[in-house]
């Protein structure tokens, strides 16, 4: 089964100008893997430091973007990794997090990471099936 890297603007050409060697997701049949993405300002594409609630939702919804360029939803995640920087953003992820996932959320890790890359706090990578 092939892999098909999917472009997803703007996302792509946020990853573009920083050369970053990702696709935002890929599709193998019937299967989705969606890439774990910093919050980029939907607007400017930059990472600027901002409340982990704020970032969160971009998160969510860069996530959201990225199934529906494939040709799914969030009702199509199976299972999701979160990755943060302190357990001290658990609960105001969490709550981003169940608006996304109202009912019967998909399986999920929430993992620390002691240090990124830029000035922000949270990422998350999904896989979903169509």
């Amino acid at each position: 089964m092939k892999r098909e890297a999917l472009r997803v603007e703007p996302i792509s050409s946020f990853l573009d100008r920083r050369n970053a060697p990702v696709s935002p997701v890929t599709r193998a049949g019937n299967m989705i893997f969606v890439s774990g993405l910093p919050p980029f300002d939907p607007e400017t594409g930059e990472i600027v430091q901002m409340p982990i609630e704020r970032q969160s939702e971009i998160v969510m919804e860069q996530m959201k973007l990225c199934l529906e360029a494939a040709g799914a939803s969030l009702d199509n995640v199976m299972k999701c990794n979160v990755y943060c920087t302190s357990t001290r953003h658990f609960a105001v992820f969490n709550a981003v997090y169940a608006r996304y996932f109202p009912a019967d959320p998909p399986a999920r890790i929430f993992v620390c990471t002691p240090e990124w890359f830029g000035p922000f706090d949270v990422e998350i990578d999904c896989i979903a099936m169509i």
